[in-house]
């Protein structure tokens, strides 16, 4: 496939038609007449359209749900979603937030995403140019959404660049948080600085309050909400009816209370008739924080953590709901990712897809939906711009590292995950996952042919996607638009 250079520029400007004839009058008349009797049947047909929730933890572990077998953490609510839908054990993320971000809004891996960036932060500025499940959306009538943390204008609590915020990537409402809450955090609604230095333990309430007042706003029309929650990205906190709750300390407390207000949003569905037309989502980021230590995740039975190509670093837990749709009580093992929602939620929604760009994810709504239990595609293991790894079926291939590599991934990400777990490959390492869940046990030797074709795979991947500096031939151009440091949009005190 050749390399495709079109980029879908979206405006912020209304202009006006220079070529506007005298017999508009007439026009208009003919086409209020048409409108007069086409408008109830387009009302309907959107009616009709489902809606979609998506909920994003922020570093929250393959393990840390009741259903996926936390021991000392309770669930109740998104164990009960589990119960009535389905639930993916081998659904895939990024390894860090932002790129994670990324991959999900735009069905393609960071690596292929056009940046308003340089250098080697591993968090993309996303391009204006880049077409978001939002803008997907928009054009066959939803109202859309975004809650919570952004991280795609700058990985910086104040100096991020306004021009890339949620209302200019498709969203309607947004009420967010620029970033991380590593030290403290601001709230912007739409366009405006509402709040600094926000209490914390406020947030999961708050960012939830605000998807209720959305869902209640919109409950005539379909509409897409994308709740991206801060917690339990360190610093943790919580909110005094959640604290020492938990088993499971501080950070069970956190889980506890985001399971809670994911009550609330099924219950406010159900309360408003919706609850067999809405497909709601719940997955996380990437793997657990482990340098966080108590405050940080788990990922048993996997392998790593947050920032690292093992298994913990990048499959997380994910369920999807939709009474009357989604077959109830079911597991998938199929290899499934958050790049797969938006050809997914389109091809649900009746939507078009982007022509103008290559994507990476497929349409898995035929598994969402129990008709299909096949799906046979690569999956490939990023660490920001450096490829590392690719899964086929139950087969996944590490490539070797460079011990001479300056990277970031090599320099700075290993102190984030256990010391056992800095490995430096000097071949090709082939694990079962089938049998092997935790990449113990390399079997490269006694399956050279598994090698071979995995190889196969891992080059086209350097050539299309790309690797390390090297851009992929079907990776977005870089976007265009100026960056700037707004010192005015954050006050200073």
């Amino acid at each position: 496939m050749g390399s495709r250079n079109v980029t879908y520029i979206k405006t912020r400007t209304s202009l006006k038609n220079p070529f506007i004839k005298s017999d508009m009058k007439k026009a208009s008349y003919i086409i209020g007449v048409i409108l007069l009797f086409c408008l109830p049947l387009i009302i309907s047909a959107q009616s009709n359209k489902p809606n979609f929730i998506i909920i994003l933890t922020d570093d929250q572990g393959y393990s840390d749900l009741g259903c996926f077998g936390s021991p000392n953490i309770k669930t109740p609510n998104i164990d009960k979603m589990a119960a009535e839908g389905m639930k993916f054990t081998s659904f895939y993320a990024q390894t860090v937030c932002g790129p994670s971000r990324a991959a999900l809004l735009t069905g393609s891996y960071p690596m292929r995403v056009a940046r308003n960036d340089i250098g080697e932060s591993p968090h993309p500025k996303m391009s204006l140019s880049e077409i978001t499940i939002a803008e997907v959306l928009k054009p066959v009538g939803y109202k859309t959404c975004m809650i919570g943390k952004w991280d795609l204008a700058g990985h910086h609590d104040e100096k991020f660049n306004p021009d890339l915020l949620p209302m200019y990537q498709g969203f309607d409402y947004s009420f967010f948080a620029p970033t991380s809450n590593d030290a403290k955090m601001h709230l912007i609604r739409n366009k405006e600085v509402i709040e600094l230095n926000t209490d914390m333990s406020t947030l999961t309430r708050r960012y939830t309050d605000e998807a209720i007042g959305f869902i209640e706003r919109n409950k005539e029309k379909p509409f897409f909400l994308y709740l991206a929650h801060t917690m339990p990205h360190t610093k943790l906190a919580v909110s005094d009816e959640f604290k020492g709750k938990s088993k499971g300390g501080l950070y069970g407390d956190v889980i506890e209370e985001i399971d809670y207000n994911v009550g609330r949003i099924l219950k406010k569905i159900k309360e408003n008739g919706l609850d067999e037309n809405t497909y709601i989502i719940f997955t996380s980021d990437n793997g657990p924080w482990w340098i966080r230590g108590e405050h940080a995740g788990h990922s048993v039975p996997l392998r790593g953590a947050k920032t690292s190509a093992w298994e913990g670093g990048l499959r997380v837990p994910f369920i999807i709901r939709a009474p009357g749709k989604v077959p109830a009580g079911k597991t998938s093992d199929l290899v499934t990712a958050t790049i797969d929602l938006l050809p997914t939620i389109a091809k649900i929604a009746g939507a078009e897809m982007p022509t103008d760009r290559v994507l990476d994810g497929l349409d898995i709504s035929a598994v969402f939906h129990g008709t299909s239990k096949e799906l046979e595609r690569p999956y490939f293991y990023y660490q920001h711009k450096e490829l590392r790894a690719v899964r086929m079926g139950k087969w996944k291939l590490h490539l070797p590292r460079d011990l001479n590599s300056k990277s970031i991934a090599f320099r700075k990400w290993p102190i984030h995950i256990a010391p056992k777990d800095r490995v430096v490959f000097s071949k090709m390492m082939l694990y079962n996952l089938d049998d092997d869940i935790g990449e113990t046990h390399d079997v490269s030797d006694k399956y050279p042919e598994i090698v071979e074709q995995l190889s196969k795979q891992l080059e086209w991947a350097k050539k299309d996607i790309g690797d390390e500096n090297k851009r992929g031939i079907n990776a977005r151009p870089l976007g265009n638009e100026p960056y700037f440091t707004p010192n005015n949009l954050i006050p200073s005190k």
